[in-house]
């Protein structure tokens, strides 16, 4: 397997398993990663693969049933009974590790420099117009005290606007949902065969940024899993047969601060 390039703001190491990719600018705040499709998700080793290259036990690894909605879950030292049903975690404890996963949505990851506090969301089409990141963001403001200034964002491997057609309803939804309708036009795109694409990983970069995320501090791998099946997985390539990537993120033992 010939793993694909990437901006020199993220890397490639080797796990248990095989690659995962990481962000440089998240390292320093929080473990973190993003899994391929060689970790065979959703089985018991794969967890416990994971959760011990982010230095954490199995039983304090959590995920969620994703929706596809803007609920964001905070997880103290005492976890859920039950798999929460929500699109976003958010922790400061510091042998936690979140989890979400994909196959073609956007993965986010966010660390605190400040805090140390984290989240991890997931963000398809519904999760981005419903402002998922930003209830993400709004979360970690009131747990945690933490300021969108001081935030850093990993943004993982999703499926890119080279790939991704929607139909008219899609960009109806966005309009309902009250997006300004310059980020409507900035988010789809309609090239020469005029079929119209949405840039999703775009799309939360921009919330991102409108949030007060500083936009130095918010870091796109760019690869999209529509086009590197071999490393990646897509349900919009694969359909049923696609497995899922996991991002995930556990709160450092020792808050970052300035330089």
């Amino acid at each position: 397997m010939t793993l694909p390039e990437v901006p020199a703001g993220f890397y490639w190491t080797e796990q248990s398993w095989g690659a995962a990719l990481r962000c440089r600018a998240l390292d320093p705040v929080a473990q973190h990663l993003f899994t391929t499709r060689q970790l065979a998700l959703p089985s018991d080793a794969a967890w416990r693969a994971l959760a011990n290259a982010l230095g954490a036990a199995s039983d304090r690894l959590i995920w969620l049933n994703q929706v596809h909605g803007r609920k964001v879950v905070v997880v103290g030292q005492e976890l859920p009974a039950d798999t929460p049903r929500a699109d976003a975690l958010a922790s400061a404890v510091r042998d936690v590790a979140l989890v979400v996963r994909a196959a073609d949505c956007v993965p986010l990851l966010i660390g605190d420099r400040k805090t140390g506090a984290v989240a991890a969301v997931h963000a398809g089409w519904r999760g981005t117009c419903a402002r998922v990141a930003n209830a993400a963001i709004d979360a970690l403001t009131r747990e945690f005290g933490s300021r969108p200034a001081d935030l850093v964002v990993a943004i993982g491997p999703a499926i890119g606007p080279c790939c991704y057609e929607v139909g008219s309803d899609v960009v109806d939804a966005f309009a309902a949902a009250g997006h300004e309708r310059y980020l409507i036009n900035r988010w789809f795109l309609t090239p020469r065969e005029r079929r119209m694409r949405l840039d999703v990983p775009g799309a939360n970069r921009d919330q991102l940024a409108l949030a007060g995320v500083r936009e130095e501090n918010i870091h796109m791998c760019g690869l999209c899993t529509a086009m590197h099946l071999d490393v990646l997985t897509s349900y919009r390539a694969e359909k049923e047969r696609a497995g899922r990537i996991a991002a995930a993120i556990r709160p450092s033992t020792v808050a970052a601060t300035d330089n």
